[in-house]
């Protein structure tokens, strides 16, 4: 029989490398979308991959039960990937409330849709490294204490470990993915590597004449969501549900970062970066370094993108989509 997933988020970066790998997969794929006046705007990273009009979209909320329970419902998922957030780190200061009932309830909520109307589906949550923050070892594992340090990530904590109690509680096979920071060519153009990527194409291009950034000082442990997708779907092919982090192990300044990425085009970043105030967060996390140990060991998952790959790669999507604008 053909395996059905539910994904919330599809239409996001993860969503839809996802949807891409499920469908390669033989699955039947179903997506949870907020009603929106732009239709036809939000379903660009499914059109961009060619999958858009091979998965299945409903109309739906994480802050509303009720429309998660007529979806679950009406599709029978055999695995559901919860991905939906307000997922913009410095927006959760500006917006910690619909952080809050988004990022941490609405999980909550999902997961009762789940135990109501498919108890027997496996669930998967999007954890994220900033729950940990203020770090507590040199390389953050599964067994890591926490200490978020902003809304956004006390909302994803709590998404965290109300998985953990409905696996215990419930039974259900519900396992959590602590993915540490994955890009792509599909990623919002708020995110520090896109917002790289896109100037340095214009720069290149001659449309913009500087990119103005904050803590370039800052380390991550950055990876290409298309190898991070693999993961969720492991997990949930796993007899046990369990945590997982999923990292490469190495970690990066967004300074290197965008040392490479002005360096795939042949220009020197330091005539290019400015440094603005406006752009450091209130709590900075200033390292973040993944120990996939676990994963690699038990799922047989390993990164197949290096940082240089990615980078280069988001370049040359960016250059090409700012001269396709430029056509039309």
């Amino acid at each position: 029989m053909t395996k059905r997933a539910l994904i919330t988020g599809i239409t996001g970066q993860d969503g839809a490398y996802l949807s891409q790998w499920l469908l390669g997969k033989g699955y039947e794929v179903h997506g949870v979308i907020r009603r929106s006046s732009h239709r036809g705007v939000e379903d660009h990273r499914l059109r961009w991959l060619g999958i858009a009009d091979k998965v299945h979209l409903h109309d739906g909320d994480l802050g509303d039960l009720s429309s998660l329970l007529r979806i679950v419902q009406d599709t029978g998922p055999d695995e559901i990937y919860n991905l939906a957030a307000q997922s913009f780190v410095a927006s959760s200061w500006r917006q910690p409330v619909l952080t809050a009932n988004i990022t941490a309830v609405g999980v909550t909520n999902m997961l009762e849709a789940m135990r109501i109307e498919a108890p027997r589906a496996r669930f998967y949550q999007a954890s994220s490294s900033e729950m940990f923050g203020l770090i507590q070892e040199p390389m953050q594992r599964e067994t890591t204490p926490f200490y978020p340090r902003s809304p956004y990530a006390a909302a994803k904590l709590y998404g965290h470990w109300i998985t953990v109690n409905y696996r215990e509680s419930f039974g259900l096979h519900a396992s959590s993915g602590i993915l540490f920071n994955h890009e792509s060519p599909l990623r919002g153009i708020e995110f520090v590597t896109r917002k790289v990527s896109d100037a340095v194409a214009r720069i290149k291009l001659g449309l913009s004449r500087e990119l103005r950034l904050g803590n370039i000082d800052a380390k991550r442990d950055w990876g290409h969501a298309r190898d991070y997708v693999r993961a969720m779907w492991l997990m949930l092919q796993q007899e046990k549900p369990d945590d997982y982090v999923v990292a490469t192990g190495v970690t990066t300044t967004v300074r290197d970062m965008c040392r490479i990425a002005f360096g795939h085009v042949g220009l020197e970043m330091e005539k290019y970066v400015v440094i603005d105030p406006a752009f450091y967060r209130p709590a900075e996390v200033d390292v973040l370094l993944g120990d996939a140990t676990k994963a690699r060991a038990r799922l047989g998952w390993a990164p197949e993108t290096d940082l240089n790959a990615l980078i280069t790669e988001m370049v040359d999507a960016d250059v090409e989509r700012i001269k396709r604008e430029a056509r039309c």
